[in-house]
């Protein structure tokens, strides 16, 4: 199983981001798909899950209205738009797959 993310960066508050995850190694089209963060000192916190087949999500109160997971079952990978970012979205975020996450992608929300 190899889950790939990317797409963070640094970002003002107030702008976006769209991450990416391409996931390998599994059946994708059948397993919902998670994101989660950490920020610096913290533990990890949920973010986002979509179903199997992209018709049904669910968002932390923390990012609902600002963030949309989606997912291309055609491409193996799940994303997530993040727009409106504040400071305080600054974080490691990874997708999870029943547990096992990636790498990681950076997103820094600075001015």
């Amino acid at each position: 199983v190899q889950l790939v993310e990317s797409g963070g960066g640094l970002v003002q508050p107030g702008g976006s981001l769209r991450l990416s995850c391409a996931a390998s190694g599994f059946t994708f089209s059948t397993y919902l798909m998670t994101w989660v963060r950490q920020a610096p000192g913290k533990g990890i916190e949920w973010v986002s899950t979509i179903n199997s087949g992209g018709t049904r999500t669910t968002y932390a109160d923390s990012v609902k209205g600002r963030f949309t997971i989606s997912r291309d079952n055609a491409k193996n990978t799940v994303y997530l738009q993040m727009n409106f970012l504040k400071p305080e979205d600054t974080a490691v975020y990874y997708c999870d797959w029943t547990g096992t996450r990636g790498q990681g992608t950076q997103v820094t929300v600075s001015s």
